[in-house]
């Protein structure tokens, strides 16, 4: 029988009649078949599932674990014996779904494998349970059948959870396709489908939780297919900090993967692209913020080495995905650098309304929204993420300026050793000057970064400077969801003041030695002649 509470389970009334078919011989201590068994699980006669229905009050579907269905209409007062006639007799009825979109729609998953009945049973009705349609058509005929659900976002589309994995039909049960993707072939023993977020949420008999994100990839996947090149509109995506988990777990515990931190945009290439493919994101106004891509080599040729500070864009056949970190290009690298406490890390957007681009081979595929959101556990206020990223954007342009500098530096000293290696003796005022540059040059960039670090300990015995102090208030800054502190601007405006001296050392360096240095060779009618870098 089915009872109901209406004071959250401090009294129960009974609505229904037996509901099962009652047979004593089901019933006893023996379970059944089986020897003497009390764990309660093999009596039989029982109501195994139960749904009502979410938009038509007082529906009320009821399975047993000895194959009937009843429906009432009434909440309880009168209920109608609906078992689709064609069903072995003994079926266990192991889910319901009452349609979220259609009233009188319902569907079941039965099993019989109890009675070494492997096949799927899926059941769907559109009146009640006046009429019953079978619909198995894609399912494996070993795949025996645990739970089905429809999506509450979109009438007809269905998922089924079998003994060996998923499946999915988007045209209301008519065929079904396999959903199993990078699940282990594990018993799905139920299904919810997360409204809002349009997830599918996955239990499994081996007792673990998968997800299935953004589901209006499925809806739009026919589309796509029909399509040389196809765009996905993303989901909203939200800014915060991802990733992590695990710490302190022993090595190869299970432990499950998190969301990618990002925006997220899945696309569809039919063929491999000829020449490029390129994802740009842009701002509400229409404004290019970032973009990606990827040159495709010729057949036979080496693929190309990435591009520094660049995720990889997919350029498979099939469906693809590219994950956006919210950040702008990093700041100028330089090789061996080893930072304590900063990075260089280009700034996060901030949220807002957000477009992604897709071109194939220099033709525009599509151009879809999406929303970058706050973390909705935070306070800060649009005005205050606009302050950490020009604070940020600020802190990288100037760090970008710093380390340019020291490249050109960098230059500037080979330049002028390789030239003083080829001098003759008699040449020394030449090769005196070019010391002379070289060291004024050193001492510049000395101050601008400590250049005695060659591994992470090393700061401990060699303090960092201007770059590497710079790097780190903004990284602090960088650190959650807030605007600077005053601190940092007054951090902020010290260093750059002090890289700014610096740098106006090297602009008069620039301009009066290495041109009287040059000068001296014209002079000479020699040919080499020192650059002023970049």
């Amino acid at each position: 029988m089915l009872f109901r509470s209406m004071d959250e389970g401090q009294s129960w009334q009974a609505i229904s009649p037996d509901l099962t078919r009652n047979d004593k011989s089901k019933q006893g201590t023996s379970g059944g078949p089986l020897t003497q068994d009390n764990t309660s699980v093999e009596y039989y006669c029982t109501i195994f599932t139960v749904s009502e229905s979410p938009i038509t009050q007082g529906v009320i579907w009821a399975g047993s674990d000895d194959g009937l269905v009843h429906v009432t209409r009434d909440g309880g007062k009168n209920w109608e014996n609906v078992t689709p006639k064609d069903m072995p007799e003994w079926i266990q009825i192991n889910s319901i779904e009452a349609s979220p979109n259609e009233a009188g729609t319902a569907y079941f998953a039965a099993t019989a494998y109890k009675t070494d009945d492997y096949k799927p049973y899926i059941y769907k009705t559109t009146d009640y349970g006046k009429t019953w349609k079978k619909i198995v058509n894609g399912i494996a005929n070993d795949a025996f059948t645990r739970v089905v659900r429809e999506d509450p976002n979109r009438k007809g589309m269905l998922y089924a959870g079998t003994e060996t994995g998923m499946y999915y039909s988007a045209n209301d049960g008519e065929s079904w396709a396999s959903l199993r993707l990078n699940l282990p072939i594990t018993p799905i023993t139920d299904l919810a489908v997360h409204k809002r977020e349009k997830d599918l949420v996955v239990a499994t008999q081996g007792r673990s939780f998968y997800i299935l994100d953004n589901l209006p990839i499925l809806y739009q996947i026919a589309d796509a297919e029909k399509s040389g090149s196809f765009l996905f509109k993303p989901e909203d995506a939200y800014r915060m900090a991802g990733g992590g988990g695990g710490f302190g777990l022993p090595a190869g515990a299970p432990i499950g993967a998190n969301p990618p931190n990002g925006a997220v945009v899945n696309y569809y290439l039919k063929e491999k692209p000829k020449q490029e493919i390129s994802i740009e994101f842009l701002d509400a106004s229409g404004t290019s913020v970032r973009k990606f891509s990827a040159n495709v080599p010729r057949a036979g040729a080496p693929t190309p080495p990435p591009t520094p500070g660049q995720a990889p864009v997919p350029t498979e056949v099939g469906l693809n995905r590219f994950i956006w970190n919210y950040r702008l290009p990093n700041a100028t690298g330089l090789p061996g650098l080893i930072m304590w406490g900063g990075s260089l890390n280009g700034p996060r957007i901030v949220p807002g309304n957000y477009q992604v681009r897709l071109s194939v081979d220099g033709k525009v595929v599509g151009t879809e929204p999406f929303i970058l959101k706050a973390d909705p556990r935070i306070a800060t206020t649009q005005a205050e993420f606009q302050k950490q990223f020009d604070f940020l954007l600020q802190s990288r342009n100037k760090l970008t300026q710093t380390h340019e500098a020291i490249l050109e530096i960098r230059d500037v000293r080979t330049q002028l050793e390789a030239l003083s290696a080829r001098l003759k003796p008699e040449q020394k005022d030449l090769r005196d000057k070019a010391a002379d540059i070289i060291k004024k040059v050193t001492a510049v960039e000395e101050e601008l970064m400590q250049t005695k670090i060659k591994s992470s300990q090393d700061a401990l015995n060699f303090p960092i400077k201007l770059n590497n102090k710079l790097a780190a208030v903004s990284s602090t800054v960088d650190g959650g969801d807030f605007p600077p502190t005053n601190q940092a601007y007054d951090v902020y405006n010290d260093l750059t003041a002090k890289i700014d001296a610096q740098l106006a050392i090297l602009a008069k360096i620039k301009a009066e030695d290495i041109s009287a240095f040059n000068k001296m060779f014209s002079e000479k009618q020699l040919p080499a002649v020192v650059t002023r870098g970049k």
